[in-house]
């Protein structure tokens, strides 16, 4: 049991990086790599501030903007320097593990001793109950204001950045800067998720972000394959799914673990199963044809 609430709290945890990979893939059509970088980068700038003893309401805005600031570099020398999106997101988060081990003068920190936010919202008894509530309406903010971000004027200017950037433009939209302001906002989102799981696991480490893109990606791929499937264009309920694809990811690893099987063989196990989510319709509709 243990193992699907660890996989359910971290499936939470992950959602800002399933929401981050989810804009900038699939509403602007970018492959962004600087989420290892930007995720890692949320989880040293919250150890340290926790550490030095400051408030809730300062570290969080201090961890988006940080990411904010990671992607909108990215943004830049893509737009600016005509570099490949690809590119400009592996040079930033190779640049970004210089940075995060320079503010850590370590590899790991830990927050032995240091109250998180988990510590200091009490809104259940039980500890693992009230993370997850604090979790639970965390994520809910979070997609009601993406929900309501991509319904405004300017929500609906990025989505068509992504859809038909010659169009949109020809209307007078400053594309470029739509594409580094929608890369600032997925990266501060996957900052965000280095925050809370900095706090879950208490401690940052250097590493903590490596091949956490795959998390992302997977997430989007099982979200992804729903909505096209159910032919789902509600923007909310898209939101949701990318979510729960966070979730559903990491209860697969809870499931392999929980049966016995080698923990090595975990990412195999997790490959197969998006591969296999990803399959299920076209071969349904090869079946029906």
């Amino acid at each position: 049991m243990d193992f699907y609430l660890t996989a359910l709290l971290q499936g939470l945890c992950f959602a800002g990086i399933a929401l981050g990979i989810y804009i900038s893939m699939k509403i602007f059509n970018i492959p962004d790599i600087t989420t290892d970088g930007s995720y890692t980068l949320g989880g040293v700038v919250t150890a340290l501030l926790l550490t030095h003893q400051q408030p809730v309401y300062i570290v969080l805005p201090a961890v988006i903007l940080a990411g904010a600031l990671a992607g909108a570099i990215t943004g830049l020398i893509h737009t600016r320097l005509k570099v490949h999106p690809l590119l400009s997101g592996i040079l930033v988060t190779y640049s970004l593990y210089s940075i995060n081990l320079t503010l850590m003068g370590r590899s790991n920190i830990p927050l032995i001793g240091v109250k998180s936010l988990f510590d200091k919202l009490h809104l259940m008894v039980d500890p693992n109950q009230n993370t997850g509530v604090i979790l639970l309406l965390i994520v809910l903010l979070i997609t009601l204001l993406i929900g309501y971000l991509l319904k405004t004027d300017f929500g609906l200017a990025m989505r068509a950045t992504g859809n038909s950037e010659t169009m949109i433009r020809a209307l007078g939209v400053n594309t470029n800067n739509m594409k580094i302001a929608g890369l600032a906002l997925a990266n501060g989102l996957i900052a965000l998720s280095g925050y809370l799981m900095t706090q879950f696991q208490g401690f940052a480490d250097i590493n903590m972000g490596i091949g956490i893109v795959i998390t992302g990606l997977g997430s989007v791929i099982i979200a992804e394959t729903i909505i096209n499937w159910l032919r789902i264009t509600s923007a909310w309920l898209s939101l949701v799914l990318v979510i729960a694809g966070a979730i559903a990811f990491q209860m697969v690893l809870a499931i392999t673990l929980s049966i016995g099987v080698d923990a090595n063989l975990l990412k195999l196990v997790t490959a197969v199963f998006v591969l296999l989510i990803v399959s299920l319709p076209r071969l349904s509709f090869s079946r029906n044809s």
